[in-house]
Parts: C-alpha cells; sequence; structure tokens
C-alpha cells in the first residue's frame, strides 16, 4: 500500500542555558529550558536519507548559547522571538519554527555582606512561553504551570445532578485548593504592530489570575476559572485568549468522632488522587480560540 510522508518536524529538545549579567557586583539570572522545532522541506531527508536540507540540531542547540551571549535574555519571549527569527531566515529550508521556553525564578538572598549575587530558586511556578514563526505572522503563546492556590472558605459545592451512585455530601463551606496550568495568547502577529512589554504583561497576568481567586466566593470551580480568565482579558488588551487547566485537589474532612473529637471544618485529609480536572478557554469577544484543548501538550 502506498504512503506518503506527513506533518514532520525536528529540533533539540531542553537546552539548559542559564544568562548571568554582572551590574558591577549586582548580577542578575535568567534559567531557561529552551526547545527549538523546526519543520520546512524536509521529504527527502525521511524519503532518501539525503540531509542536503538539514540543518544539525546540535547547530540548534550551539545557536541558543550564542544567542544568549549576543542578544541577552530580556525576556522568554524576546529571546524565543530572536531564535524563531534566526532559523526560517537564515535556512531557505525552514518554514517554520517553534521554540518553546520554560523559565524558572529566582529570588536575590538579601544579606549583610558585600555584593548582590546570590540567589534563591523561586518554586511558585514555572514560567513558560511558544514562539511560532513562519517568516510572516507570529504567534506567541505565554503561560504557566505548578502555582498552586489554596481558599481555606468562601467555596461551596451543592445542587449537583445526583444519582444512585452519588456519595458526595453537598458542601456548605469547603477548601478550594488546584495547582494552575494556564496558557494565554497575545494578539501581537506582525513586525509591524507595536511588541508587547512582555515582563510587565506577565507579572499583570498573574497578578490578576490570583486576585480573581481570592475575590471571588466561589459556588463552582468553573465559576473561579472564567472569573479568573476574565480579569485577565478585561485587564490586558494585548490578550485575546487563556486556556486553564484545574485540577480539583480535594481536602475532606477527617472523621475524628471514634476519638470523641468534633472536626469543626479544621482537620482534613490532602487527596492526591484521583481529582476532578476543570477545563475552559475564555475568549475576547468576537475573538477564534487557537490554543489547543490539550493544554498540557501545547
Amino acid at each position: 500500500m502506498p504512503t506518503i510522508l506527513g506533518q514532520n518536524q525536528y529540533g533539540k529538545a531542553e537546552n539548559r542555558v542559564v544568562k548571568i549579567t554582572r551590574d558591577g557586583a549586582t548580577h542578575h539570572i535568567k534559567d531557561l529550558n529552551v526547545s527549538v522545532s523546526l519543520s520546512g522541506d524536509m521529504d527527502e531527508v525521511h524519503y532518501s536519507g539525503s540531509n542536503a536540507n538539514v540543518l544539525p540540531t546540535d547547530t540548534t542547540k550551539n545557536t541558543v548559547y550564542a544567542f544568549a551571549k549576543e542578544h541577552g535574555i530580556e525576556s522568554a519571549e524576546q529571546f524565543g522571538i530572536h531564535l524563531a527569527r534566526h532559523f526560517v531566515t537564515s535556512q531557505e529550508p525552514i518554514g517554520t519554527a517553534r521554540i518553546r521556553i520554560e523559565e524558572y525564578a529566582w529570588e536575590r538572598i538579601e544579606h549583610s555582606g558585600k555584593g548582590a549575587h546570590s540567589f534563591v530558586r523561586k518554586g511558585q511556578e514555572t514560567r513558560l512561553t511558544q514562539i511560532s514563526y513562519d517568516g510572516e505572522s507570529w504567534e506567541v503563546v505565554s503561560g504557566l504551570k505548578d502555582l498552586v492556590l489554596m481558599n481555606s472558605t468562601d467555596s461551596e459545592f451543592w445542587g449537583y445532578v445526583k444519582d444512585k451512585y452519588t456519595t458526595l455530601p453537598e458542601a456548605y463551606d469547603r477548601v478550594l485548593a488546584t495547582q494552575v496550568s494556564a496558557r494565554w495568547r497575545f494578539n501581537w502577529s506582525d513586525d509591524a504592530q507595536e511588541m508587547p512589554d512582555w515582563e510587565q504583561s506577565y507579572e499583570q497576568v498573574k497578578k490578576d489570575m490570583l486576585q480573581a481567586f481570592a475575590e471571588t466566593y466561589s459556588l463552582s470551580l468553573q465559576q473561579t476559572l472564567y472569573q479568573m480568565g476574565a480579569r485577565i482579558i478585561d485587564s490586558s488588551g494585548e490578550i485575546d485568549e487563556v486556556r486553564f487547566s484545574l485540577p480539583n485537589k480535594h481536602h475532606f474532612l477527617v472523621d475524628l468522632e471514634p476519638f470523641g473529637l468534633k472536626n469543626d471544618n479544621e482537620v482534613y485529609f490532602a487527596a492526591d488522587r484521583p481529582y476532578g480536572l476543570i477545563e475552559a478557554t475564555v475568549l475576547r469577544d468576537g475573538c477564534e480560540a487557537k490554543i489547543p484543548v490539550d493544554v498540557t501538550n501545547l
């Protein structure tokens, strides 16, 4: 039976690069995990093994490190844009470049000694971005993962469908906890447009996300998700779409009656699995959803 080649891409994944900028005795760190994926005129390497159009993945790795020196790392997004533009414009067979970046944050350690060059790794979340460029238009999707949030009250869950298999009691005061995985798509797509301030935008999105989570009296995790997305869209004109994947990190009241104790919403068992998984996209009115539904495999 005849076969033909379908979608294909190649590149070097998870290039770990740490850039230290020395401003006198004060140092600054950017810590990235960069994955490069290239696609284009690659039929022959699959059909006959000809490498005539193949830029070695080792070269893409070297480019990541060289660009960290030549261009610096102002932001994960800006660094990804430099790389994507380079691969598409310098290599004729390459039609599209996709750059995925994870950024690991470091916090300066304040101390009484000289210099400002000691850091502790921040553990709140991992920052993410994906840059796609086809030589004409850009798509920038940024985000974060592993941001763990909890409301110890102001959350309820009742009035749901019940059948013969339902055992869950209705809750009028519960713990609401989740581990946020989120992606947001910028409407910047052309070099003629003014580029967003990537660092400022990230901080604003995270601030809006946290405030919406904290300020929403939640009757469902779905309601909280929508409020988080709506707050981001309303606040950030450069963003048209937000996609969330929110596991419900269940906290169950422990039965203390066998010990003659009353559990007045004080002692919980934090269950790691199974968990409810709530996922949805929030869009600016009139915009089309483009972030893949499976946000964990963007």
